[in-house]
């Protein structure tokens, strides 16, 4: 193998960065088998998110066997839950494995690998019932809409594997605190049990909905359920699912990329606050998402708008603590003057460049959930394209594109392969067309929210009425868009098996990058290390913003309702 050397640093032909480290086989396979699972449930997805935008547009028409509503909710179980709860859980596992020793415990594997098969098995069963038509719930599973119970069965099954590799994840974190007291966690640790945390918390009231309310009922145990209350515990955990799918590239944002843009990390305090405020702020939030609903006293969801706004403060940490980092890098190589350290950073490493698009993305994205979270502006686009829109640009291009970016290096370190520079210009070619695809989709899908397109509806013409005939200009742009998305989803699968396959084998492993503390940057306070007090403050606001209105929506319920099948 071509090797070059520059200094202390080893490199290969193509540039990469070597290191003698290397995974564990053991560790490696069930990091492998996550991810893997989590590029085969994105490629379906977006076949199904393309064939149902098709539909729309009115440039297709679904056989019989196959509706829109059914791709709808494969789209959304597919990326929302599946393709996010896999890959998330590899790439922690793989981050808490680099910096807290090298290796796991033998208990956290045994949990990963019965966690792998539980989400495996449970994914499965919940896609064959949508495949077959029997749970075109959409992936809110709102009742009274009632899919086959084993749907749920799945989920479940889904849910409590995440809860069974993140105690595995925990013990290994335990047992690296017990032999390193006094010391404070390495960051991308630290971040990873607050990820962990906050997902534990907010999931496990729709564990609740789900096992305890729902499946009774789908199964006919039980004849009526509580419709609002349902609604409520599944947005207890639906918004806090959004910083889920977030922090991991928050993660790879603060720690990762110092390293591949050849900088350090701004502070090692700052981060670790972030992290902190958004375990105390993401889940007493869930209301705004039903400010529309009635049965909730305006009260709690005015107080929740107040928590949710509260949001603002740990996303501009971030944005000043990474544009920080970028700057002290830029400057590092030689940058001059307001803005000459912009031209240093690496505009041609797919790694960054593939997440900083995705960080460009977000900042409308977030504009615009501002918007959804105003009592008063909420009423203007809430059911509307509006809300997919916003959804699209922060999920599907945020946390997505971060995602790619960190496949491009993460899967050559798992099968020590290289990353080409054909596979780099390949992986900034997919940037561009998932940018501009998205912003054609879900930028368009902003406006034609405005003029009152609504959201989740097959093509119509609404009886040629002149409303209706204006959103049709917009949903063929989206249209072009989803084209464009599926192109770029295809030549992320071919990316993703020239990685697992196709490239060159090293002798060496690629660098796993792992950033360095800038060496100015203050030790963090230790208070940031207590988790007993943090889960506590959590516990306590999600109680003074929950408990009233449930306890309401239990006893002041009506009588339930009936299921409903509206396919």
């Amino acid at each position: 193998m071509d090797h070059q050397h520059t200094g202390l640093i080893e490199k290969d032909a193509h540039g990469n960065v070597l290191t003698d480290f290397e995974f564990e086989k053991e560790d490696r396979n069930i990091m492998l088998a996550f991810i893997g699972f989590a590029f085969v449930s994105v490629f379906l997805g977006a076949v199904a998110g393309f064939l149902q935008m098709m539909q729309r547009a009115g440039w297709i028409t679904l056989p019989h066997w196959l509706t829109y509503y059914q791709l709808l909710t494969f789209h959304g179980v597919a990326l929302a839950l599946v393709f996010t709860t896999f890959f998330i859980m590899a790439f922690l596992y793989s981050g808490v494995t680099k910096t807290l020793g090298g290796s796991m415990p033998k208990i956290t594997r045994t949990l990963s690998w019965i966690a792998f098969f539980m989400m495996a098995i449970g994914t499965l069963i919940a896609i064959f019932l949508i495949l077959t038509n029997d749970a075109t719930v959409l992936y809110t599973f709102y009742t009274p809409m009632r899919a086959n119970g084993w749907f749920y069965v799945g989920l479940a099954l889904l849910i409590v594997g995440s809860w069974i590799i993140s105690i595995g994840i925990i013990i290994a974190y335990a047992r690296w605190r017990k032999k390193n007291r006094g010391k404070p966690s390495p960051l991308f640790a630290y971040m990873t049990i607050a990820t962990i945390i906050l997902w534990l918390h907010a999931s496990l009231a729709v564990a609740v909905s789900v096992v305890v309310l729902i499946i009774p009922w789908a199964f006919d145990l039980v004849p009526r359920i509580n419709v609002s209350l349902t609604r409520t515990l599944f947005w207890y955990f639906g918004h806090a699912l959004v910083y889920f799918w977030l922090l991991p590239a928050y993660i790879y944002w603060y720690v990762n990329i110092p390293q591949i843009i050849g900088g350090k990390i701004f502070s090692n305090s700052l981060p670790r606050l972030t992290f902190i405020l958004l375990i105390l702020f993401s889940v007493p939030v869930g209301l705004h998402h039903q400010l529309m609903e009635p049965g909730l006293h305006s009260f709690f969801k005015f107080l929740q708008v107040i928590l949710t706004m509260a949001v603002v403060v740990p996303t501009l940490i971030t944005a000043f603590s990474i544009i920080a980092t970028f700057e002290l890098a830029g400057r590092s190589k030689g940058g001059k003057g307001l803005f000459g350290w912009v031209k240093k950073l690496p505009w041609k490493d797919a790694r960054f460049f593939a997440a900083f698009m995705g960080m460009l993305l977000f900042i409308p994205g977030g504009a615009g959930g501002v918007i959804n979270t105003s009592y008063q502006l909420n009423q203007m686009v809430h059911n509307t394209w509006w809300v997919t829109g916003h959804f699209h640009l922060t999920f599907a291009s945020s946390v997505v594109l971060t995602f790619f970016a960190i496949s491009y290096w993460l899967v050559p370190v798992l099968t020590k392969r290289t990353f080409t520079r054909t596979m780099n210009r390949l992986a900034i070619l997919q940037t561009i067309l998932w940018t501009v695809g998205m912003i054609l989709l879900g930028g368009v899908m902003h406006f034609a929210g405005l003029k009152g397109a609504p959201r989740r509806t097959a093509y119509s013409t609404y009886g040629e009425h002149e409303l209706g005939i204006t959103w049709m200009s917009y949903n063929q742009v989206i249209a072009i868009g989803a084209v464009i998305l599926f192109v770029a989803i295809l030549l992320m699968l071919y990316i993703w098996i020239n990685l697992l396959f196709v490239t060159p084998k090293m002798e060496k492993t690629l660098e796993y990058p792992i950033g360095v503390v800038n060496e100015k940057a203050n030790e963090p306070p230790r208070i940031l290390e207590r988790w007993s007090v943090w889960i506590g403050v959590s516990i306590a606001l999600s109680v003074i913003a929950y408990t009233i209105p449930i306890y309401q929506l239990i006893v002041n319920q009506d009588p339930g309702s009936l299921p409903f099948r509206s396919w």
